[in-house]
């Protein structure tokens, strides 16, 4: 997988896939808990500015590493979340679990 995730200081972002389907939730969920098990983690980023679809592999992604930081008092977020993935985001109810912004991405492509 290319370059997904970045770590700055205490903080690490995630740059989540076109797809966040059963495959890269997997992948992902992988590579994170390798990095969160260093104990150096304390804010998560998710960044959706690429993402297009997600399904309930990627809801559960996403909980369950909220669960994880939750135990060490870190936080998860989700920014530059389009209007279809935050749909996805309030019919699951993840929104009352974690920020999640709806910024615009200024330098991305326009369709």
């Amino acid at each position: 997988m290319e370059e997904t995730m970045v770590k700055r200081g205490n903080r690490l972002i995630v740059y989540v896939p076109r797809e966040l389907d059963h495959h890269f939730a997997e992948q992902i969920t992988e590579e994170l808990d390798s990095e969160l098990e260093k104990g150096t983690v304390r804010q998560l980023v998710f960044d959706f500015s690429a993402t297009t679809f997600m399904d309930s592999s990627g809801i559960g992604m996403l909980m369950g590493r909220k669960r994880l930081l939750s135990c060490c008092g870190g936080t998860v977020s989700a920014i530059h979340v389009s209007d279809r993935i935050w749909r996805i985001m309030q019919l699951s109810g993840i929104y009352k679990h974690m920020e999640i912004s709806q910024e615009a991405v200024w330098n991305r492509k326009m369709r």
